[in-house]
Protein backbone atom coordinates (compact mmCIF):
# COMPACT_ATOMS: atom_id res chain seq x y z
CA UNK A 1 0.00 0.00 0.00
CA UNK A 2 1.71 3.61 -0.99
CA UNK A 3 0.91 6.15 1.36
CA UNK A 4 -1.19 7.93 -0.34
CA UNK A 5 -3.43 5.23 0.31
CA UNK A 6 -3.08 4.81 4.10
CA UNK A 7 -4.66 6.67 6.46
CA UNK A 8 -3.38 9.58 8.27
CA UNK A 9 -5.47 9.30 11.64
CA UNK A 10 -4.64 9.26 14.86
CA UNK A 11 -1.40 9.97 14.74
CA UNK A 12 1.17 10.85 17.57
CA UNK A 13 1.30 14.52 18.60
CA UNK A 14 4.53 15.14 17.27
CA UNK A 15 5.70 17.89 14.48
CA UNK A 16 6.45 14.52 12.02
CA UNK A 17 3.16 13.88 12.51
CA UNK A 18 1.98 17.24 11.97
CA UNK A 19 3.89 17.83 9.20
CA UNK A 20 2.46 14.36 7.50
CA UNK A 21 -1.19 15.77 8.04
CA UNK A 22 -0.22 19.22 6.01
CA UNK A 23 1.38 17.20 3.24
CA UNK A 24 -0.08 18.57 -0.19
CA UNK A 25 1.49 15.34 -1.89
CA UNK A 26 2.40 11.29 -0.41
CA UNK A 27 5.19 9.24 -1.92
CA UNK A 28 3.90 7.21 -4.31
CA UNK A 29 7.37 4.99 -4.65
CA UNK A 30 8.06 5.99 -8.10
CA UNK A 31 11.82 5.91 -7.94
CA UNK A 32 12.37 8.94 -9.60
CA UNK A 33 14.57 10.14 -6.63
CA UNK A 34 16.88 7.38 -6.14
CA UNK A 35 19.77 8.70 -8.75
CA UNK A 36 19.00 12.20 -7.82
CA UNK A 37 20.30 10.68 -4.10
CA UNK A 38 23.76 11.27 -3.16
CA UNK A 39 23.81 8.48 -0.16
CA UNK A 40 21.71 6.00 -2.07
CA UNK A 41 24.01 6.24 -4.99
CA UNK A 42 27.14 6.03 -2.36
CA UNK A 43 25.69 3.44 -0.27
CA UNK A 44 23.21 1.23 -2.76
CA UNK A 45 20.94 0.89 0.88
CA UNK A 46 17.56 1.32 0.08
CA UNK A 47 17.09 3.11 3.46
CA UNK A 48 19.48 5.85 2.73
CA UNK A 49 17.38 7.09 -0.44
CA UNK A 50 14.72 9.80 0.04
CA UNK A 51 12.27 6.63 -0.64
CA UNK A 52 13.26 4.62 2.41
CA UNK A 53 13.60 7.30 4.64
CA UNK A 54 9.91 8.95 4.11
CA UNK A 55 9.17 5.08 4.79
CA UNK A 56 11.12 5.33 8.23
CA UNK A 57 9.29 8.65 8.99
CA UNK A 58 5.83 7.51 7.77
CA UNK A 59 6.03 4.74 10.42
CA UNK A 60 7.29 7.03 12.99
CA UNK A 61 4.86 9.73 12.59
CA UNK A 62 1.48 6.55 12.64
CA UNK A 63 3.91 5.51 16.27
CA UNK A 64 5.22 2.05 14.73
CA UNK A 65 8.60 3.04 15.16
CA UNK A 66 10.29 5.62 18.02
CA UNK A 67 12.54 8.60 16.82
CA UNK A 68 15.50 7.26 18.20
CA UNK A 69 15.32 4.21 15.84
CA UNK A 70 15.80 6.34 12.41
CA UNK A 71 17.93 8.71 14.15
CA UNK A 72 20.82 7.76 12.21
CA UNK A 73 19.27 8.23 8.97
CA UNK A 74 17.67 11.67 9.47
CA UNK A 75 21.89 12.73 9.67
CA UNK A 76 22.88 10.86 7.40
CA UNK A 77 20.61 12.14 4.94
CA UNK A 78 22.38 15.39 3.31
CA UNK A 79 19.30 17.66 2.72
CA UNK A 80 20.32 18.79 -0.29
CA UNK A 81 16.95 18.39 -2.01
CA UNK A 82 17.99 16.95 -4.88
CA UNK A 83 14.96 14.56 -4.58
CA UNK A 84 12.82 17.41 -4.91
CA UNK A 85 13.58 18.38 -7.90
CA UNK A 86 13.50 14.99 -9.17
CA UNK A 87 10.10 14.04 -7.81
CA UNK A 88 7.36 14.36 -10.17
CA UNK A 89 4.35 14.04 -7.02
CA UNK A 90 6.17 17.48 -5.81
CA UNK A 91 6.57 16.17 -2.05
CA UNK A 92 8.49 18.81 -0.11
CA UNK A 93 10.45 16.13 1.50
CA UNK A 94 12.22 18.47 3.97
CA UNK A 95 9.45 19.84 5.38
CA UNK A 96 9.62 15.78 6.61
CA UNK A 97 12.73 15.45 7.33
CA UNK A 98 12.97 19.03 9.26
CA UNK A 99 9.89 18.29 11.51
CA UNK A 100 11.67 14.72 12.34
CA UNK A 101 15.15 16.33 12.97
CA UNK A 102 13.11 18.89 15.35
CA UNK A 103 11.32 16.15 17.03
CA UNK A 104 14.90 14.22 17.43
CA UNK A 105 16.17 17.42 19.30
CA UNK A 106 13.23 17.50 21.73
CA UNK A 107 13.88 13.78 22.13
CA UNK A 108 17.23 13.80 22.85
CA UNK A 109 16.92 17.12 25.20
CA UNK A 110 14.25 15.40 27.22
CA UNK A 111 17.19 12.51 27.41
CA UNK A 112 20.26 13.55 28.09
CA UNK A 113 20.04 17.48 27.71
CA UNK A 114 21.31 19.48 24.78
CA UNK A 115 24.70 18.44 23.75
CA UNK A 116 27.35 21.16 25.16
CA UNK A 117 29.10 21.66 21.32
CA UNK A 118 26.14 22.33 19.82
CA UNK A 119 24.56 24.57 22.31
CA UNK A 120 27.87 26.51 22.15
CA UNK A 121 28.49 26.59 18.38
CA UNK A 122 24.76 27.40 17.73
CA UNK A 123 24.02 29.95 20.46
CA UNK A 124 27.07 31.25 21.40
CA UNK A 125 29.43 31.11 18.59
CA UNK A 126 27.14 31.88 15.00
CA UNK A 127 24.93 34.47 16.51
CA UNK A 128 27.98 36.21 17.78
CA UNK A 129 30.32 37.52 14.88
CA UNK A 130 33.67 38.46 17.26
CA UNK A 131 33.20 34.79 18.64
CA UNK A 132 32.84 33.69 15.15
CA UNK A 133 35.65 35.37 13.87
CA UNK A 134 37.71 34.06 16.92
CA UNK A 135 37.13 30.57 16.00
CA UNK A 136 38.18 31.19 12.54
CA UNK A 137 41.47 33.28 13.79
CA UNK A 138 42.55 30.06 16.18
CA UNK A 139 41.50 27.54 13.52
CA UNK A 140 44.09 29.80 11.02
CA UNK A 141 46.52 29.66 13.67
CA UNK A 142 46.26 26.02 14.22
CA UNK A 143 46.67 25.55 10.48
CA UNK A 144 49.63 27.85 10.10
CA UNK A 145 52.03 27.64 13.70
CA UNK A 146 53.79 25.09 15.07
CA UNK A 147 50.84 23.97 17.56
CA UNK A 148 49.82 22.21 14.62
CA UNK A 149 52.32 19.93 15.24
CA UNK A 150 52.75 20.28 18.39
CA UNK A 151 49.16 19.11 19.28
CA UNK A 152 48.41 17.24 16.08
CA UNK A 153 51.65 15.33 15.07
CA UNK A 154 51.74 14.04 18.99
CA UNK A 155 48.09 13.22 19.20
CA UNK A 156 47.69 15.27 21.88
CA UNK A 157 44.71 16.89 20.38
CA UNK A 158 43.00 13.60 19.52
CA UNK A 159 43.74 12.92 23.46
CA UNK A 160 41.66 16.09 24.43
CA UNK A 161 38.82 15.50 21.72
CA UNK A 162 38.61 13.21 18.96
CA UNK A 163 35.34 15.64 17.38
CA UNK A 164 38.26 18.53 17.69
CA UNK A 165 40.58 16.57 15.89
CA UNK A 166 38.87 15.92 12.79
CA UNK A 167 37.37 19.30 12.92
CA UNK A 168 41.07 20.56 13.05
CA UNK A 169 41.88 18.04 9.85
CA UNK A 170 39.14 19.13 8.12
CA UNK A 171 39.85 23.01 8.49
CA UNK A 172 39.44 24.49 5.09
CA UNK A 173 42.10 26.93 3.83
CA UNK A 174 40.57 30.14 4.58
CA UNK A 175 42.47 34.19 4.56
CA UNK A 176 44.88 35.12 6.89
CA UNK A 177 44.18 36.98 9.67
CA UNK A 178 45.74 40.23 8.57
CA UNK A 179 43.06 40.17 5.63
CA UNK A 180 40.17 39.95 8.04
CA UNK A 181 37.57 43.22 9.20
CA UNK A 182 35.48 43.35 11.47
CA UNK A 183 32.25 42.98 9.91
CA UNK A 184 30.87 43.65 6.66
CA UNK A 185 30.74 47.85 6.72
CA UNK A 186 34.56 47.18 7.13
CA UNK A 187 34.60 45.49 4.43
CA UNK A 188 33.09 47.48 1.84
CA UNK A 189 35.04 50.50 2.92
CA UNK A 190 38.24 48.64 3.05
CA UNK A 191 38.03 47.32 -0.37
CA UNK A 192 37.06 50.74 -2.20
CA UNK A 193 33.62 49.25 -2.66
CA UNK A 194 31.59 51.80 -1.11
CA UNK A 195 33.84 54.81 -3.26
CA UNK A 196 32.26 53.64 -6.41
CA UNK A 197 29.20 53.78 -4.82
CA UNK A 198 26.24 55.63 -7.27
CA UNK A 199 24.74 59.40 -6.08
CA UNK A 200 22.25 58.87 -3.48
CA UNK A 201 20.14 60.89 -5.08
CA UNK A 202 19.29 58.75 -8.37
CA UNK A 203 20.47 55.33 -6.83
CA UNK A 204 18.11 52.49 -6.08
CA UNK A 205 18.31 51.48 -2.97
CA UNK A 206 18.93 47.11 -2.04
CA UNK A 207 20.00 45.87 1.89
CA UNK A 208 22.51 43.10 1.90
CA UNK A 209 22.16 40.53 4.27
CA UNK A 210 26.11 39.84 6.19
CA UNK A 211 25.03 36.86 7.54
CA UNK A 212 27.59 34.76 10.11
CA UNK A 213 30.09 32.71 8.24
CA UNK A 214 30.24 34.59 5.35
CA UNK A 215 30.98 37.59 6.88
CA UNK A 216 33.78 36.42 9.13
CA UNK A 217 35.39 34.21 6.45
CA UNK A 218 34.30 35.66 3.11
CA UNK A 219 34.18 39.52 3.53
CA UNK A 220 35.73 39.47 -0.19
CA UNK A 221 32.66 38.04 -1.02
CA UNK A 222 30.88 41.34 0.32
CA UNK A 223 33.16 43.52 -1.05
CA UNK A 224 32.57 42.07 -4.59
CA UNK A 225 28.88 41.86 -4.37
CA UNK A 226 28.64 45.48 -3.00
CA UNK A 227 30.93 46.42 -6.16
CA UNK A 228 28.72 44.91 -9.03
CA UNK A 229 25.54 46.53 -7.27
CA UNK A 230 27.13 50.22 -6.97
CA UNK A 231 28.37 49.46 -10.68
CA UNK A 232 24.43 48.97 -11.30
CA UNK A 233 23.60 52.02 -10.14
CA UNK A 234 22.31 50.35 -6.54
CA UNK A 235 22.84 51.86 -2.98
CA UNK A 236 23.39 49.34 -0.23
CA UNK A 237 22.63 49.21 3.03
CA UNK A 238 24.06 46.93 5.48
CA UNK A 239 21.61 46.82 8.84
CA UNK A 240 24.05 46.82 12.03
CA UNK A 241 21.53 44.93 14.16
CA UNK A 242 20.47 42.11 11.71
CA UNK A 243 21.50 38.11 13.29
CA UNK A 244 22.69 34.89 11.98
CA UNK A 245 19.55 33.87 9.61
CA UNK A 246 18.91 30.81 11.57
CA UNK A 247 19.40 27.97 8.66
CA UNK A 248 21.90 25.76 10.59
CA UNK A 249 19.84 25.82 13.67
CA UNK A 250 16.63 25.15 11.80
CA UNK A 251 18.51 22.61 10.40
CA UNK A 252 19.73 21.02 13.72
CA UNK A 253 16.19 20.97 14.63
CA UNK A 254 16.48 23.67 17.13
CA UNK A 255 13.16 25.26 15.45
CA UNK A 256 12.58 27.68 18.36
CA UNK A 257 16.36 29.39 18.29
CA UNK A 258 15.87 29.75 14.13
CA UNK A 259 12.57 31.35 14.79
CA UNK A 260 13.86 33.85 17.01
CA UNK A 261 15.90 34.88 14.87
CA UNK A 262 13.91 35.25 11.68
CA UNK A 263 11.97 37.48 13.59
CA UNK A 264 14.84 40.00 14.49
CA UNK A 265 15.89 40.19 11.18
CA UNK A 266 12.54 40.85 9.71
CA UNK A 267 12.33 43.86 11.98
CA UNK A 268 15.60 44.66 11.28
CA UNK A 269 15.07 44.88 7.34
CA UNK A 270 11.84 46.27 7.63
CA UNK A 271 13.06 49.46 8.90
CA UNK A 272 14.14 49.63 5.52
CA UNK A 273 11.20 49.79 3.83
CA UNK A 274 10.27 47.46 0.99
CA UNK A 275 13.86 47.85 -0.48
CA UNK A 276 15.13 43.96 -1.99
CA UNK A 277 17.17 42.09 0.46
CA UNK A 278 19.95 40.49 -1.76
CA UNK A 279 21.53 37.78 -0.56
CA UNK A 280 25.28 35.89 -1.72
CA UNK A 281 24.83 32.99 0.69
CA UNK A 282 22.51 30.25 -1.02
CA UNK A 283 22.14 28.49 2.47
CA UNK A 284 20.97 31.81 4.12
CA UNK A 285 18.84 32.77 1.42
CA UNK A 286 16.90 29.70 1.25
CA UNK A 287 16.04 29.94 4.84
CA UNK A 288 15.33 33.87 4.36
CA UNK A 289 12.68 32.74 1.57
CA UNK A 290 11.22 30.18 3.83
CA UNK A 291 10.47 32.64 7.12
CA UNK A 292 6.93 33.16 5.72
CA UNK A 293 6.14 29.25 5.45
CA UNK A 294 8.20 28.69 9.13
CA UNK A 295 6.28 31.84 10.99
CA UNK A 296 3.02 31.64 9.04
CA UNK A 297 1.07 29.66 12.24
CA UNK A 298 2.05 32.87 14.21
CA UNK A 299 -0.56 35.45 13.77
CA UNK A 300 1.34 38.46 14.78
CA UNK A 301 4.40 37.63 12.51
CA UNK A 302 2.57 35.33 9.69
CA UNK A 303 1.87 38.78 6.87
CA UNK A 304 5.43 40.35 8.04
CA UNK A 305 7.18 37.22 7.22
CA UNK A 306 5.46 36.56 4.13
CA UNK A 307 6.24 40.00 3.20
CA UNK A 308 9.88 39.78 4.20
CA UNK A 309 10.38 36.54 2.40
CA UNK A 310 8.98 37.70 -1.05
CA UNK A 311 11.87 40.72 -0.91
CA UNK A 312 14.36 38.15 -1.09
CA UNK A 313 17.18 37.68 -3.54
CA UNK A 314 20.02 35.75 -4.55
CA UNK A 315 22.70 38.41 -6.08
CA UNK A 316 22.60 35.73 -9.09
CA UNK A 317 19.02 36.18 -9.34
CA UNK A 318 18.92 39.80 -8.46
CA UNK A 319 21.40 41.02 -11.37
CA UNK A 320 20.16 38.24 -13.90
CA UNK A 321 16.91 40.36 -13.41
CA UNK A 322 18.06 43.37 -13.95
CA UNK A 323 19.69 45.33 -17.23
CA UNK A 324 23.14 45.15 -16.39
CA UNK A 325 25.97 47.81 -17.32
CA UNK A 326 28.09 45.67 -19.73
CA UNK A 327 31.54 44.77 -18.24
CA UNK A 328 34.47 45.73 -19.91
CA UNK A 329 37.48 44.19 -18.28
CA UNK A 330 38.49 40.67 -19.61
CA UNK A 331 38.76 37.60 -16.99
CA UNK A 332 40.36 35.10 -19.53
CA UNK A 333 39.69 32.24 -17.10
CA UNK A 334 38.39 28.66 -17.52
CA UNK A 335 35.49 28.63 -15.19
CA UNK A 336 33.06 25.69 -13.62
CA UNK A 337 29.99 26.55 -12.29
CA UNK A 338 29.26 24.09 -9.53
CA UNK A 339 25.30 24.48 -8.21
CA UNK A 340 24.76 25.00 -4.41
CA UNK A 341 22.02 22.77 -3.39
CA UNK A 342 20.59 25.26 -1.16
CA UNK A 343 20.17 27.45 -4.31
CA UNK A 344 19.45 24.88 -7.40
CA UNK A 345 17.02 22.79 -5.50
CA UNK A 346 15.64 24.83 -2.81
CA UNK A 347 15.71 28.11 -4.33
CA UNK A 348 15.25 26.66 -7.92
CA UNK A 349 17.72 29.34 -9.25
CA UNK A 350 20.40 27.36 -11.98
CA UNK A 351 20.90 29.61 -15.15
CA UNK A 352 21.15 33.02 -13.38
CA UNK A 353 24.80 32.43 -12.27
CA UNK A 354 25.52 30.73 -15.32
CA UNK A 355 23.90 33.61 -17.56
CA UNK A 356 26.08 36.44 -15.63
CA UNK A 357 29.39 34.29 -15.65
CA UNK A 358 28.56 34.33 -19.94
CA UNK A 359 28.36 37.90 -19.50
CA UNK A 360 32.36 38.38 -18.45
CA UNK A 361 34.50 39.15 -21.21
CA UNK A 362 37.51 36.32 -22.07
CA UNK A 363 35.39 34.23 -19.59
CA UNK A 364 34.97 30.57 -20.75
CA UNK A 365 32.91 28.72 -18.89
CA UNK A 366 33.17 24.76 -19.10
CA UNK A 367 31.21 22.17 -18.03
CA UNK A 368 31.48 20.34 -14.80
CA UNK A 369 29.56 16.89 -14.41
CA UNK A 370 27.61 16.38 -11.78
CA UNK A 371 27.28 20.28 -11.30
CA UNK A 372 24.00 19.81 -9.42
CA UNK A 373 25.77 17.25 -7.10
CA UNK A 374 26.47 17.85 -3.12
CA UNK A 375 29.75 18.03 -2.63
CA UNK A 376 29.15 17.38 0.89
CA UNK A 377 29.69 20.60 3.01
CA UNK A 378 25.78 20.49 3.63
CA UNK A 379 26.40 22.91 7.05
CA UNK A 380 27.55 20.41 9.55
CA UNK A 381 27.51 18.03 8.13
CA UNK A 382 31.23 17.49 6.71
CA UNK A 383 31.68 17.29 10.55
CA UNK A 384 29.17 14.87 11.77
CA UNK A 385 29.63 12.33 9.00
CA UNK A 386 32.91 12.86 7.74
CA UNK A 387 33.38 9.49 6.04
CA UNK A 388 30.12 10.36 3.58
CA UNK A 389 31.37 14.07 2.95
CA UNK A 390 34.94 12.57 2.20
CA UNK A 391 33.65 10.35 -0.66
CA UNK A 392 31.49 13.37 -2.24
CA UNK A 393 34.11 15.48 -2.04
CA UNK A 394 36.68 12.94 -3.83
CA UNK A 395 33.96 12.32 -6.44
CA UNK A 396 33.17 16.26 -7.06
CA UNK A 397 37.30 16.66 -6.98
CA UNK A 398 37.10 14.30 -9.84
CA UNK A 399 34.77 16.05 -11.71
CA UNK A 400 36.80 19.07 -11.50
CA UNK A 401 39.99 17.57 -12.33
CA UNK A 402 38.11 16.38 -15.52
CA UNK A 403 36.66 19.88 -16.62
CA UNK A 404 39.58 21.47 -16.60
CA UNK A 405 38.43 24.65 -15.10
CA UNK A 406 41.20 27.12 -13.78
CA UNK A 407 38.50 28.52 -11.34
CA UNK A 408 35.30 26.76 -9.86
CA UNK A 409 33.00 29.63 -8.74
CA UNK A 410 29.71 28.38 -6.36
CA UNK A 411 27.49 30.72 -4.67
CA UNK A 412 27.80 29.40 -0.75
CA UNK A 413 29.92 29.65 1.85
CA UNK A 414 30.23 25.98 2.85
CA UNK A 415 30.74 24.94 -0.99
CA UNK A 416 33.93 27.24 -1.13
CA UNK A 417 34.92 26.14 2.14
CA UNK A 418 34.16 22.09 1.12
CA UNK A 419 35.83 22.52 -2.68
CA UNK A 420 38.74 24.88 -1.37
CA UNK A 421 39.44 21.75 1.19
CA UNK A 422 39.26 18.93 -1.85
CA UNK A 423 41.29 21.52 -4.35
CA UNK A 424 43.96 21.36 -1.14
CA UNK A 425 43.73 17.95 -0.39
CA UNK A 426 43.98 16.63 -4.20
CA UNK A 427 46.31 18.98 -4.81
CA UNK A 428 43.99 20.57 -7.96
CA UNK A 429 45.87 24.32 -8.93
CA UNK A 430 42.63 25.81 -9.29
CA UNK A 431 40.94 28.78 -7.58
CA UNK A 432 37.29 28.21 -5.80
CA UNK A 433 35.56 31.92 -5.88
CA UNK A 434 31.71 33.40 -5.98
CA UNK A 435 30.70 34.25 -9.62
CA UNK A 436 30.20 37.26 -7.94
CA UNK A 437 33.75 37.80 -7.55
CA UNK A 438 34.20 37.40 -11.16
CA UNK A 439 31.95 39.25 -12.20
CA UNK A 440 33.57 42.26 -10.25
CA UNK A 441 36.91 41.35 -12.00
CA UNK A 442 35.16 42.65 -14.78
CA UNK A 443 34.75 46.25 -13.84
CA UNK A 444 36.98 48.62 -14.06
Amino acid sequence: MTEAARPLIDLPDTRLAQAWQDAESLCIKCGFCLPACPTYRETGHEVSSPRGRLELMYRTAQGELDIGDIRHELWFCLGCMACETACPSGIRYHDMLEAARIDDAVDLRARNGAPLVKRFLLNRVLVRPRWLRAVAWAMWLLRHSGLRWLLGGRGLLRLLSKRLARLERRSPPIAAPRAWRPSARAWLAADGAAQGAPDSETARPVAMLSGCVMDAVFGRVHAATAKVLHANGYAVHVPERQVCCGALHHHAGEEADALTLARRNIEVFEALGEAPVVVNSAGCGAMLKDYGKLLAGDADWAERARRFSARVKDVCEFLAEQPLRPPTRAVPRKVAYDDPCHLLHAQKVGQAPRALLGQVPGLELVPLAEADWCCGSAGSYSLMQPEMSRRLLARKMGHIRASGAEVVATGNPGCLLQLGLGARDARLKVRIAHPVELLAEAYE
